[in-house]
């Protein structure tokens, strides 16, 4: 199969078909299935060099980092976070991810959008998804607040720099939802799950092999989004499980929706709402320049110690909370992870 003729396996147009073999052409040699299928390149040659540029783009970014500008820790005091430092700390990540789906989007001929940032209604997802952030964190708070288990200390920001930093931190969270969902949900896993689909309509022959597919990464991928928060300071067992769960919805949201917008929305709202408007730790990190200060009392299981609210086991109560306002607000309008054609995709 030429390769040139591979079309979208996740295409948002339900009547493209399948690319077909010329009725002519010559099977390919045993070399040319090794590294390609039915439907192009296979999955696991496509992570495997999406993960190479990736490795390769941060090692040339943390050298030049490095020349220009050696470490130091201007940027933090009192183990708090400026929004400058983490506005490049993710900034430069995230044009990575950027690069590196778009770079792989050429290689394999598909639209960009198909990993996650295209589709209808971008706009009204995220802007959905920025109000249930906030709303669905607020309970939490009052939960804590009302218990006995955070206290609030002081307002430390008045005036014009509420609205300043307030914005300024808008910004920087926006980096993070989008760097977060980007780079676990949508190339890496829209491939995982083209490969998955395939070999599980290749093995048990059913109907849900795309769904299989699709959950199983992931699973995956939210174990590995729940294990990499491991690193955050003061980060704690309740906290990690917490970070699978997030990672766990926002796939909901997405197989859905077809798209990332809505939880991109909802990760910079509650991000925001954490460490900026309330103030408390969040993933135990603490923001400069935030609107409250607070501190936690009493068990860490309870009131989520240094980890902050996602460390507290309340958020089991907020987490199905969030997943009732997923099925409930997002019909599924659009599910483009079952528009897999009829065809086996393989590893």
């Amino acid at each position: 199969m030429d390769t040139h003729q591979i079309e979208d396996l996740f295409s948002y147009n339900e009547n493209t078909q399948p690319p077909t073999t010329p009725p002519h052409s010559e099977p390919p040699s045993s070399l040319h299935r090794v590294f390609f299928g039915p439907d192009g390149l296979r999955a696991g040659w496509s992570i495997l060099i999406f993960v190479a540029l990736f490795a390769g783009y941060i090692y040339a970014a943390s050298t030049i980092a490095r020349k220009v500008h050696p470490p130091t820790h201007h940027g933090m005091s009192d183990n708090a976070f400026s929004p400058t430092f983490m506005f490049i700390n993710e900034a430069i990540p995230l044009l990575g991810v950027l690069l590196v789906t778009w770079i792989m989007a050429k290689i394999e001929r598909r639209p960009t959008g198909v990993y996650g940032l295209g589709g209808t209604h971008k706009g009204p997802h995220f802007i959905a998804g920025l109000a249930w952030g906030i709303t669905c964190l607020t309970p939490l708070i009052l939960i804590l607040w009302k218990g006995g288990y955070l206290v609030f200390d002081s307002r430390l920001l008045f005036g014009s720099d509420i609205v300043r930093y307030g914005l300024c931190w808008i910004g920087v969270f926006f980096a993070v939802g989008l760097l977060e969902e980007y780079f676990t949900r949508g190339y890496l896993q829209y491939t995982l799950t083209r490969g998955l689909t395939g070999l599980f309509r290749s093995v048990f022959k059913t109907r849900h092999s795309s769904a299989l597919g699709f959950w199983t990464s992931a699973v995956i991928f939210s174990l590995l989004f729940g294990f990499a928060h491991g690193k955050n300071p003061g980060e704690s067992p309740i906290g990690l499980f917490t970070a699978s769960l997030a990672s766990m919805m926002f796939c909901l949201s997405l197989w859905r929706t077809g798209s990332l917008w809505w939880a991109i929305g909802f990760h910079t709202s509650w991000d925001w709402a954490q460490s900026f408007l309330y103030g408390v730790a969040d993933s135990g990190t603490i923001s400069e320049h935030r609107f409250l200060a607070t501190h936690p009392v009493g068990r860490p299981l309870l009131s989520g110690g240094a980890t902050g609210p996602e460390g507290s086991v309340f958020i089991l109560l907020i987490v199905a909370l969030i997943v009732t306002v997923i099925l409930v607000t997002l019909p599924r309008t659009h599910a483009g992870y079952e528009r897999l054609p009829a065809q086996r995709v393989e590893l």
